[in-house]
This record gives structure tokens, sequence and C-alpha cells, in this order.
């Protein structure tokens, strides 16, 4: 009988890196106009260049890109790029389409819901209140809470604590194979492949289940449940 679903955040419930992109897009244009005096698109190397030594998550990339350039920050410059950067995110963050419908049936249902996520807790939580969805989920589990990161079993164990239900009450959608399905496989929940947020072209996602729309979710589920009995 499952009676939770734990979800992976960016590229799952949201186009986390769509909506990065379209916000890094509008913040090196903004710090253009406001007076940085370099190519766009040398710009934007530099910023790839920080995130891929500093992680996605960096909250100072843009300091730390003025700081490479001119050994100090213009805080004009700063300035206009993280206010462009903030208005196009939030008009880039949007869920999934049928996200919302199904996140919303399946509390209708008495699924309990959790996240499980590398993204630091504050943002995890500022995305999720952005969208509406903080209402929904009755936890969230990052690095922070665990001190580990997925493939790691330590937050899928963490989240079917506080849930209260066993491994196999549960199904993991994630859109990562190698952390989100391997990490929860390792504890025996059944896992999920989020298909429609893949950005690695993965080909075998040795998932349990494979989903191309966030809604066939609630098929899984009636497919899990039938026939089964309350314990």
């Amino acid at each position: 009988m499952i009676r939770a679903v734990i979800f992976d955040l960016d590229n799952t419930l949201v186009d986390f890196m769509g909506m990065k992109k379209q916000a890094i897009t509008a913040a090196v244009h903004s710090m253009i106009d406001a007076g940085l005096k370099l190519p766009a698109g040398e710009v934007q190397e530099r910023i790839d260049a920080i995130y891929k030594e500093r992680g996605i998550e960096f909250q100072n990339v843009f300091d730390q890109l003025l700081y490479d350039i001119f050994q100090k920050v213009d805080y004009k410059i700063l300035s206009a790029g993280i206010i462009a950067y903030r208005r196009a995110r939030e008009a880039a963050l949007v869920p999934y389409p049928h996200v919302t419908m199904t996140l919303i049936e399946l509390a209708k249902r008495g699924i309990r819901l959790a996240v499980v996520s590398d993204a630091p807790s504050r943002e995890a939580w500022l995305r999720l209140s952005y969208l509406n969805f903080h209402h929904l989920f009755d936890h969230v589990v990052t690095f922070e809470d665990t001190g580990e990161r997925k493939p790691s079993p330590a937050p899928f164990r963490r989240a079917l604590g506080l849930l209260k239900v066993r491994p196999h009450e549960a199904l993991m959608v994630g859109d990562w194979p190698e952390r989100d399905m391997v990490g929860a496989a390792q504890v025996g929940i059944k896992t999920v492949f989020a298909r429609y947020g893949d950005t690695f072209g993965t080909v075998e996602s040795n998932a349990d289940y494979d989903i191309s729309d966030v809604s066939l979710l609630l098929d899984i589920i009636n497919q899990e449940n039938a026939g089964t009995r309350e314990e």
C-alpha cells in the first residue's frame, strides 16, 4: 500500500535548469548595461566556470565574478545583476505541466508528501513557497539535515522516518538516476524516473517506472494499491 511519495525538487517539480539559464542571461545583459565592459559570451563563460567550481547553488556568483574581474565588487553592477536575476527567476520558476494538479490529487487521497533535495534548505523551501507548494509538503530533507547527499541512503531514511512509513509504502520520483533512483532503491523504496525532467539524455534509468508526465504517477499508485488492503 503506497502511503507516501518522496519527490526530488529541481527538474522534477520545477524546471530548475531552464529557470537558471533564463535568470543568468537576464543578469548578464543587465550587468553589461550597468557598465560591465565585457562581451556577454565571456561573462556567461566566467559564470559557468564559477558554478562548476563552487556548485550550482552558490549564492554569491556575481560577487565572485566582479571580484575576479576588478579585484573588488562594483555594487552598481552587482545590484543590476541581482535584480535582473530575481525578476527573471520569478517569471521562469514554474512547475512542470500537471504538477500542481497531481500534488493536489495526492493530498486529497491522503498520500503524505516529502521532498529530498541536495539544494540548501532555505532555497528549497523558498522555491516551494513561491509555487504555493509549501502547504502540500509535510517535510523537506536536505544535506543540512543529514550531512550526506544523494545517493547516500541517509536522506531517504530520514524522509521515511519523518513520514512514518516503511520503504515499501513509499515511491521516490526524481530525474537523476545515479542519485535519486540509486539512493532510494538502496533502502527499498520503489523508484519512478521523471523522464520529462531529464537533462542528461538518460537511456536506461534502472527505475521501477519511467514517466513522461508527472500525472502518470497517479496511475502507478492505482496499480500499486490495486488489491491491497489497509494494514
